[in-house]
């Protein structure tokens, strides 16, 4: 009906995400519930969520009462994906301007067009560089580079 493989069915009931009841022929039998859980679930993928996340965080319908606490956590855990989601968009934004200005390079270089890919790449440097920690010289244990 979702196009959800089997296999993924039977995974999904494996590690409890999605637990079915099962008909007299222990077939899965999937409620209205189980199927909007499933619609849920593959929205939540789409969004990049891992299964780990859904499972661990997302368990509103199944509660008989909502818990603030709870409600309070999941908006901090939303929170705090949507900030690593919008770090991810600016990370492919340059990587997009850097595969722009690449292909304007290659496609009439000259050397205006090499000096703006050069000056991009020194950026994309800097920043790969901020993002890791500083090696000193003790940490290579003696061996110098």
């Amino acid at each position: 009906m979702l196009g959800i493989p089997k296999d993924t069915l039977r995974y999904y009931d494996r590690i409890g995400i999605v637990t079915p009841s099962r008909g007299h022929n222990s077939y899965r039998k999937y409620s209205r519930d189980d199927i909007v859980d499933l619609m849920n679930i593959q929205i939540m993928q789409y969004a990049d969520f891992s299964l780990e996340e859904i499972k661990g965080k997302f368990q509103f319908h199944r509660m008989q009462s909502v818990d603030p606490a709870y409600c309070e956590e999941v908006a901090e855990f939303l929170g705090t994906k949507k900030a690593e989601t919008l770090k991810k968009m600016a990370h492919l934004e340059k990587v997009s301007r850097l595969l722009d200005v690449a292909i304007k390079t290659l496609m009439d270089f000259n050397h205006e067009s090499d000096q703006q890919l050069a000056v991009l790449v020194r950026e994309i440097y800097r920043d790969l560089q901020k993002k890791e920690p500083e090696i000193t010289k003790g940490d290579c244990d003696g061996h110098q580079h």
